[in-house]
């Protein structure tokens, strides 16, 4: 693509690594990136064009060879100094010089006192852990701390981060490991399991060891998952005991299942721990007050803590935790490319981070102008496309931590923000797209737009930290959030409106809904139906935590809406749970206190009672793709953007022909709740001008089987941290196996919802699709079956663990019987 824009001959020599002809696009993909990453493969352009825009013309896409010139220049830097009676000395530089002297001088004096104190203490203990959630760090790092409050001279850090060599060296060591996908050893301790689990040169007839491992007895269910639960923890056990290792105590299990979690088994284990190493009555540690996510509100300052500070820290591509957390509530995630983790931990090079950047979209409706400004960021600041999300909102991937700045500055260039596009605030306010009463949206999107100006955070630290040049210091200004105060809510609080005969928002998956009713005669909007308690996230085989959808609650007047929902967060702020965060959604508040009693304070803090809900009707939740005529005989096109990515591929330049589009648009670009883009308000006369682009860009092909236009996915690998198994990469790689087995059977047109996430999060709204797939691990999946075209029906869990095969093995019958009952 980037040959063919190029105006000249041009020469592209491709690297296409693979080990066989049965390779999957993401195998392919995944080893390229990590060839170009890794320098094995370096992928060099030269384009002379850039010479006249002022620009390199050379680029080089490689860390690791980056890098290496970095390095190679600093020497020749320091050689070129030494060769002068003079060297020329940055005066940063030499003002940090005797800091960092100093800083040194320390660092070493508090080394050395520590090694002398732990000559004087009791026994030696390592502490090795493997954690991908943190939860066997946590675990570890307590351990740490009980071993000094014992006067034990312990040290604490990740398997994979220990000289393996020194290994035999120890005389007691304490593993706590948790169990990943299907009995995996985590990311931070596959290479240590690598060495000791091939290894016969080690022995550890001097070492004593004790093994915690954290799993879940119920993740694989069937009786042949059983060989899964906690198989890190017990594979290293009986691998240390045949590698001569001495038993300090039994294995120990954490399982999820427990009425305390993994705590259950730990609170059993750690006393026998101590007891082996004969402190168990020297001193207990005193634990600190785990900081709570309120706690971490409330010291942020209403949401600034010390972004500004970890934006100039230019030693790391990442933030630290605690503001990773509130950079959230400003709509940025901070992310990595796990494709690259293994690569670059052995290159020993820090994780590819990168940011994603959400914006903030009310009701779905951009301008021309908008969508211009958003492709420019896209190309210039992240990693050149763009994401249509399943809330409506603008997605970027692949933004640096130097750009961010820019990038929410280019964002507001155009009047658009990120602010509460995540955290525990009130997300971007959903409105149905395109409903065939036209006459009423005008008057509903104007509503989802107030209402997302209402419930929005107040605080002035996004415009201090990412619009401004300079911060306030100290406490010269002090925020108020009217709405949220300083702990904001209990967790995120989701809103969708819906016009009937459409539910393409599923206003029943969100904690808040309206659903507008109208006048049938004269067409005019009355009011709105209010469902509350819904919401999509759960997590595997905790029967604590489910999908659920959202029940009516009553009938409000148009200008009685935006109190109804204010009214309804609040009570939501004051009685959602604040202790566990998988228990702090709306619908968990009201399955724990009921709807009369939900519906009572909602009306008290009102002052007056809802009425009861009207009749409605809903057909579908899917877009109308193609041409439509509004009641204002304005033109509406409705087009197919697979997963919602929106960028230029070989045979596909949907980027570039949306850029087109835009340049001569009059109307409007909105976004669906399905991640498709429709062409909104195009007049008669300038109908056929966007048909032609429309076609020169392939944009109008509309070709597609039913279960092809109503599939939608969520990002999940290689940037979501949370993701499982693959979504975007891999649906349509499923669709196209599934569309051999639906034209079979002549369900080739019929319209059959189909979702997939890469975890039980529920991102792309499964829990309500006729067919989903949730990630449970890497090509592994839950299959559900049964829920309402139209979002009115929870699906039900249908077969675990399943494999490609199993999939297209399973839903054979099942579409046969669909087509012939």
């Amino acid at each position: 693509m980037e040959a063919e824009k190029f105006k000249g001959p041009s020469i592209v020599l491709a690297y296409m690594p693979y080990y066989s002809d049965n390779d999957s696009s993401i195998t392919v993909l995944k080893e390229t990136k990590l060839a170009v990453d890794s320098g094995y493969w370096s992928l060099y352009r030269w384009n002379p064009a850039l010479e006249k825009e002022g620009k390199e013309p050379f680029t080089l896409d490689s860390e690791k060879i980056k890098q290496e010139l970095k390095d190679f220049l600093d020497r020749e830097n320091i050689l070129t100094q030494l060769t002068r009676s003079k060297p020329e000395l940055s005066t940063t530089l030499t003002n940090s010089l005797e800091s960092e002297v100093k800083s040194r001088q320390k660092s070493f004096a508090i080394s050395a006192y520590e090694k002398l104190l732990g000559g004087l203490t009791g026994p030696p203990l390592l502490i090795l852990f493997g954690s991908d959630n943190g939860n066997a760090e946590g675990l570890a790092k307590r351990l740490h701390k009980g071993a000094k409050a014992r006067g034990v001279n312990s040290r604490c850090m990740s398997m994979d981060d220990y000289p393996i060599e020194d290994i035999t060296s120890e005389k007691n060591i304490a593993f706590v490991v948790c169990t990943a996908g299907q009995g995996e050893f985590p990311q931070n301790a596959r290479e240590f399991w690598k060495t000791i689990s091939t290894t016969t040169e080690l022995s550890f007839s001097e070492t004593h060891y004790a093994v915690f491992g954290l799993g879940d007895s119920k993740y694989w269910p069937r009786e042949e998952g059983i060989i899964y639960y906690n198989k890190p923890g017990k594979d290293l056990d009986a691998r240390l005991e045949m590698l001569g290792g001495k038993r300090l105590l039994n294995l120990g299990l954490g399982d999820d299942q427990d009425a305390d979690g993994y705590e259950t088994g730990f609170q059993a284990w750690e006393p026998e721990l101590w007891k082996a190493l004969g402190v168990e009555l020297l001193g207990t540690a005193v634990e600190e007050k785990k900081k709570t996510d309120d706690d971490m509100k409330i010291d942020s300052n209403f949401l600034r803590g010390t972004i500004s500070e970890g934006l100039e820290d230019t030693s790391t591509g990442a933030l630290c935790e605690r503001d990773t957390k509130l950079t959230k509530f400003h709509g940025i995630y901070q992310q990595d490319d796990r494709d690259l983790r293994d690569e670059r931990k052995a290159q020993g090079l820090e994780k590819a981070y990168s940011f994603m950047v959400r914006v903030r979209v009310p009701g779905g409706v951009s301008s021309p102008k908008q969508w211009l400004q958003m492709d420019e960021v896209a190309d210039t600041l992240a990693n050149g496309g763009l994401k249509l999300t399943t809330r409506q909102a603008f997605q970027l991937h692949g933004v640096l931590k130097r750009n961010l700045k820019s990038t929410i500055r280019g964002i507001n260039k155009c009047l658009l923000d990120t602010l509460a596009a995540c955290g525990d605030v009130n997300r971007n306010v959903m409105c149905s797209t395109t409903p065939s009463i036209s006459e009423v949206h005008g008057q509903v999107h104007e509503f989802s737009k107030k209402l997302s100006a209402h419930l929005s955070p107040r605080t002035t630290a996004y415009h201090e930290i990412w619009l401004e040049d300079k911060i306030v210091a100290g406490n010269a200004v002090q925020d108020f959030e009217p709405l949220y105060g300083p702990t904001y809510l209990p967790r995120k609080f989701k809103v969708a409106i819906a016009v009937p005969p459409n539910n393409d928002v599923d206003v029943f998956a969100h904690d808040l809904g309206y659903i507008a009713i109208v006048d049938k005669t004269n067409k005019k909007l009355l009011g709105y139906n209010v469902t509350v308690g819904g919401g999509m996230g759960m997590t595997h085989n905790n029967k604590k935590t489910y999908p659920r959808l959202g029940e009516l609650l009553g009938f409000c007047t148009p200008d009685q809406a935006i109190d109804v929902g204010e009214k309804i967060m609040l009570v939501q702020r004051d009685f959602g749970d604040r202790i566990n965060r998988k228990h702090a959604r709306l619908k968990y508040t009201i399955d724990d206190r009921s709807l009369e009693w939900f519906r009572n304070e909602v009306e008290n803090r009102l002052g007056y009672n809802l009425e009861s809900p009207r009749e409605y009707t809903f057909e579908s939740n899917a877009d109308r793709y193609g041409w439509t005529k509004g009641f204002d005989n304005k033109w509406h096109f409705c087009i197919y953007i697979e997963n919602g990515v929106v960028k230029d591929s070989p045979g596909a330049q949907i980027k570039t022909g949306l850029r087109e589009i835009a340049k001569v648009h009059k109307g409007d670009f909105r976004l669906t709740p399905n991640q498709h883009l429709v062409l909104s308000n195009i007049t008669q006369k300038d109908k056929s001008q966007i048909e032609e682009l429309l076609k020169k860009y392939r944009l109008d092909n509309l070709q597609h089987t039913g279960i092809r236009l109503n599939s939608m996915s969520c990002v999940a690998l290689p940037t979501c941290g949370l993701a499982m198994a693959e979504s975007e990469r891999y649906l349509p790689t499923l669709v196209s196996k599934l569309e051999i087995i639906i034209n079979e059977v002549g369900l080739k047109q019929d319209a059959i919802t189909i979702r997939m996430t890469g975890c039980p999060n529920g991102c792309a709204r499964p829990y309500v699709a006729e067919i989903a797939f949730v990630g449970k691990a890497l090509g592994t999946y839950n299959l559900y079956l049964g829920g309402g075209f139209y979002g009115q029906r929870l699906n039900k869990l249908y077969r675990e663990n399943l494999k490609e095969d199993d999939i297209l093995k399973e839903l054979r019958p099942i579409l046969e019987r669909k087509r012939f009952p």
